[in-house]
């Protein structure tokens, strides 16, 4: 069996030190513009930095990985007379995937030898992250790169992500809410419930009035999705409110007996269209149904009825 690497890119949301030496899994970063500096995303402004720009009224704008930036990262590899495995970035959401498909098809001619599998995750952030996690344990314990590809593509979509968003003005300032949503919105505690439908884009599935509501409303998501499945780890996101994900982290612990939990901040790029104060709950389950809207739709008719739950 020929030696072979997996790699992803930098909206996994990982801690970079545990990615990188403890999973031993090479990233391509993808960027972000803000006030008119430009940096790579894990490398660039701490999450506390960043964050606090955002607060201040800094809109940041992102950019995907081009074909360019991923020959670069997989070449060398393929070089080394190494295999690779590459998770990427959900395609509903950005077009790195195609950037490193792209990439990918043009190295596969000039290396006949090698193979290179390229995976559109159709998850983001922790999620991801969570799917990277799996595939690396699947290596550790001997399977192949096509063993890993398989069950990679199997169980992507049992990659559950429970988002609750903070901050309305954030998602005004991008476009996606009137300001008259943003405003009353907050004034009456809305706060959306998302997650990741089968096209690798995220969906508002509903609202809770109230911070804690909202917190509770996510984590008694993964205990539901998660029935019948042997998850090991649960993943944790936020944005620079780390009090908030401690509270879900316990309610996790409590509610779904699982103590092995990763924590961390929201990575920059991912964060830019999230906003600060953002908390997701990530694990191993099955999708729950429920009615898909724009998060403009759920907001405007819980503005219009008082903010009731839904």
């Amino acid at each position: 069996m020929s030696e072979y690497m997996i790699m992803t890119d930098s909206t996994v949301d990982l801690p970079k030190e545990y990615l990188t030496e403890e999973l031993g899994v090479p990233y391509i970063p993808l960027t972000y513009l803000i006030d008119g500096q430009s940096y790579e995303d894990m490398i660039g402004l701490t999450g506390e930095e960043f964050f606090a720009k955002v607060r201040a009224g800094s809109m940041p704008t992102t950019s995907q990985i081009n074909p360019e930036q991923a020959r670069e990262a997989l070449e060398p590899y393929l070089k080394e007379g190494k295999d690779i495995l590459y998770i990427a970035f959900s395609s509903g959401l950005s077009g790195t995937y195609n950037s490193i498909r792209m990439a990918a098809e043009e190295l596969q001619e000039e290396y006949p030898e090698r193979k290179l599998i390229v995976i559109d995750s159709l998850c983001a952030c922790m999620g991801e992250g969570l799917l990277v996690y799996k595939a690396i344990q699947m290596k550790r314990a001997g399977k192949s790169l096509e063993e890993v590809a398989a069950w990679v593509e199997e169980k992507k979509l049992h990659i559950m992500h429970n988002v609750t968003i903070d901050d309305l003005f954030h998602l005004h300032r991008g476009g996606r809410v009137s300001k008259a949503s943003a405003i009353v919105g907050t004034m009456i505690q809305i706060k959306p419930i998302i997650h990741m439908d089968d096209h690798g884009e995220l969906k508002v599935i509903g609202k809770e009035r109230g911070r804690k509501k909202a917190l509770t409303h996510i984590v008694d998501m993964a205990v539901k999705q998660s029935e019948g499945w042997d998850n090991d780890i649960v993943m944790i996101t936020h944005g620079d409110c780390k009090e908030d994900a401690e509270f879900v982290a316990r309610q996790v612990e409590k509610k779904m007996g699982i103590h092995n939990i990763l924590i961390n901040c929201i990575g920059t790029v991912i964060g830019s269209h999230t906003g600060p104060g953002v908390v997701a709950v990530f694990c191993m389950g099955n999708k729950t149904r429920h009615t898909n809207e724009r998060i403009t739709e759920t907001i405007e008719r819980a503005t219009a009825t008082g903010g009731s739950r839904c």
